[in-house]
C-alpha cells in the first residue's frame, strides 16, 4: 500500500522541479546504461558493439537524437511482468552522416537477445514512418534473435509492420541494413527487403532455417558461417552486397555510401567539388584494352581511370564477377557504372550477373542516378543449366531494367558487342541517350567466325581447300559488317572516340543530360519478369 504526505505525493518522490529534474535524468542515465556491466563485457567478449556505440560510429558526433528511450513493453507472463527495461530492446531515432539527416533503429542484444516483442517493434515501426516522412534514409543495425516467443503472435505482426515499411518505402528513401548479429527466420525478410545489405565476418548471420533444423530435415550438417556468414552471402547467395571484417570498417562503409546516395527520390544525389580535371586525357588506356577480343584484361582498371581521381564503391564485387557495378563520380557527379568483366567468364552475361545488373540499374533508376555502362560483352552464356535455370527470364530483367529507366544513360562499347547481350546492355535500340564506341569496337550478331560458318556453310565444304576458304570468308566478314565504323555510319552509335578521351566525353554528355526529363505511360506499376 503506498503511503501518501500531507502534498499528496507518495513517500520518497520529489516533489518540486528540480527533484523531478533529477529523477528524468537518473532514469536517463539507466537507460543509456543498458541491463548491466556484465551483459556489456559479454558483448565485446563477442567482438561486437554495443547497440549506442554502434549508433556513435554511424552519425555525426553528438547528433544523435534518441526518440522513446523510455518504452517498456506490456506484456506479462512467463517472468515479463518482473523484466521491463527501458528501450525494450531497441534504440531508435536520428542524426546527421556529414551534415544530412539519417534514422537509424539499432537492435540492442544484451536486453532479450534483441529479439523483438510489440513495443519493440511499435518502435521500429514508428521510426520507419519518421524516415518515410522526412524523406531521409534508413539504417538499420541489426543483431537480434528473431521474435520474442514469449509474447507469441504479437510478436509476428510486429514484423509484418516492417515488411509492409520497407516495401512503401522502397525506391522513395534509401534503406541500408548492416547486419552485426543474428538474423534468422522471418525477420531476414526485411533486409532482403532493402537497397543495401551490409554483413560482418564471424559475427553476423542471415538464415531462414538454422543449422538444427536443416540437420534434422535434410541430414546435413554445417556451421552457423557455413550456412549463412558473410562471406557465404557475399559470394554464393548475393544475399549481402558488401562483407567486412570488422564492425568499425564496416559501418565507415556504410558513411561513405551513404553520401553517394541522395536522401530521397525526389533529390539527385550531392555534387562535390573534384581536384581531377575534367578533360584529363587517360593514353593509357590505349594500351590497357587489348585489340584482340579473345585476350582478357581488367575492367576495374579502366574505371579508375575515367572516375575522379580513380575512387569508386563497387555493389556486390565477390558475386556475378562477370559483371561490374559501382558508385563512383565523374566532375563530383555520382554516376552507377555497369560493366562486363572480360577477367572473369570473358564478360559474358549469365543468370546471376543479369539479376545484379538489374537490380543496380533499378536502384539507380529510383534515385536519379546517371547510369554509363561499359560493354566488352561476348554474348549471354550457353549451357543447359543456364537454360534450364531461366537465363532467359532472368536476362529479360536487365531489358526491363534498363527499358524502364528514365535517368540519363549513356553507353560505351569498348570492344566486342554481340547478339542479345549488346541489345540487352543499353543499346541505343532500348532507349540509351548517346552511344559512343572506341575504335577497336565489334558490334554484330555474333563473332565473325561463327557468322562465317554459318553464312558461308556450303561454299566452305564444297571448296578443295576447307580451311583457306573458312579463313576468307571470315576475312569478308569482318570487312563488310564488323568494320569500327559499321554501326555509326547506320546511326546505331553517336560517335566513335579517342579512347584517351573518354572521360571529358562522358562528363560533357552527362552535363548536356543532367536537366533529361522523361515520363512513362501512366499505370499502377510494372509486371517485371521473375
Amino acid at each position: 500500500m503506498t503511503v501518501l504526505d500531507e502534498t499528496g505525493s507518495s513517500a520518497g518522490e520529489p516533489t518540486d522541479a528540480r527533484g523531478r529534474v533529477a529523477e528524468l535524468h537518473a532514469i536517463r542515465a539507466e537507460a543509456l546504461r543498458g541491463p548491466s556491466d556484465k551483459a556489456t563485457a559479454a558483448q565485446h567478449a563477442k567482438g561486437k558493439l554495443t547497440s549506442r556505440e554502434r549508433i556513435e560510429l554511424l552519425l555525426d558526433t553528438g547528433s544523435f537524437n534518441e526518440v522513446e528511450q523510455l518504452r517498456r513493453h506490456r506484456a506479462t507472463g512467463f517472468g515479463l511482468e518482473t523484466k521491463k527495461p527501458y528501450t525494450d530492446g531497441v534504440i531508435t531515432g536520428w542524426g546527421t552522416v556529414e551534415g544530412r539527416t539519417v534514422f537509424v533503429y539499432a537492435h540492442d542484444f544484451r536486453i532479450f537477445g534483441g529479439a523483438l516483442g510489440e513495443a519493440h517493434a511499435t518502435k521500429i515501426h514508428k521510426i520507419m514512418d519518421m524516415a518515410i516522412a522526412a524523406g531521409a534514409p534508413l539504417v538499420s543495425l541489426n543483431d537480434g534473435a528473431g521474435a520474442r516467443i514469449q509474447e507469441g503472435v504479437s510478436a509476428l505482426a510486429g514484423y509484418g509492420g516492417i515488411f509492409q515499411r520497407n516495401t512503401r518505402a522502397s525506391g522513395v528513401i534509401p534503406q541500408i541494413s548492416v547486419m552485426l548479429g543474428p538474423c534468422a527466420g522471418g525477420a531476414a525478410y526485411s533486409p532482403a527487403l532493402t537497397d543495401f545489405v551490409f554483413m560482418v565476418r564471424e559475427t553476423s548471420q542471415m538464415f531462414i532455417t538454422g543449422p538444427d533444423v536443416v540437420k534434422a530435415v535434410t541430414g546435413e550438417e554445417i556451421t552457423q558461417n557455413g550456412l549463412g556468414g558473410a562471406d557465404v552471402h557475399a559470394e554464393t547467395s548475393g544475399v549481402a552486397h558488401f562483407a567486412y571484417d570488422d564492425e568499425e570498417t564496416c559501418i565507415a562503409e556504410v558513411r561513405y555510401l551513404l553520401s553517394m546516395l541522395p536522401q530521397n527520390n525526389r533529390e539527385n544525389p550531392p555534387v562535390t567539388h573534384s581536384e581531377d580535371e575534367a578533360d584529363r586525357r587517360s593514353d593509357v588506356l590505349l594500351d590497357l584494352v587489348p585489340a584482340d577480343g579473345n585476350r582478357p584484361y581488367d575492367m576495374t582498371k579502366v574505371i579508375e581511370e575515367l572516375v575522379d581521381d580513380g575512387d569508386y564503391l563497387e555493389i556486390h564485387e565477390r558475386w556475378a564477377r562477370n559483371i561490374i557495378c559501382a558508385l563512383a563520380r565523374l566532375d563530383g557527379q555520382v554516376v552507377g557504372i555497369v560493366a562486363n568483366q572480360p577477367q572473369s567468364l570473358a564478360g559474358v552475361l549469365d543468370i546471376e550477373a543479369s539479376e545484379k545488373a538489374a537490380r543496380f540499374v533499378q536502384m539507380c533508376d529510383a534515385f536519379n542516378i546517371p547510369i554509363v555502362t561499359l560493354l566488352d560483352v561476348p554474348g549471354f552464356l550457353p549451357g543447359v543449366d543456364q537454360e534450364h535455370g531461366g537465363i532467359i527470364r532472368h536476362g529479360a530483367k536487365l531489358l526491363y531494367a534498363y527499358c524502364n529507366a528514365t535517368v540519363p544513360r549513356i553507353s560505351l562499347i569498348l570492344r566486342k558487342a554481340y547478339g542479345g547481350a549488346y541489345i540487352v546492355m543499353d543499346s541505343q535500340s532500348i532507349g540509351a541517350d548517346l552511344t559512343y564506341a572506341w575504335p577497336t569496337n565489334e558490334i554484330a550478331v555474333m563473332g565473325a567466325e561463327g557468322a562465317a560458318n554459318v553464312i558461308f556453310r556450303r561454299q566452305i565444304a564444297d571448296a578443295e581447300d576447307p580451311e583457306a576458304m573458312r579463313v576468307r570468308m571470315v576475312k569478308e566478314y569482318k570487312s563488310e559488317l564488323m568494320h569500327p565504323y559499321y554501326a555509326a555510319e547506320r546511326g546505331l552509335v553517336d560517335d566513335v572516340i579517342d579512347p584517351a578521351e573518354t572521360r571529358e566525353v562522358l562528363i560533357r554528355s552527362l552535363a548536356m543530360l543532367r536537366t533529361k526529363h522523361a515520363d512513362l505511360p501512366s499505370r499502377k506499376h510494372g509486371n517485371p519478369p521473375q
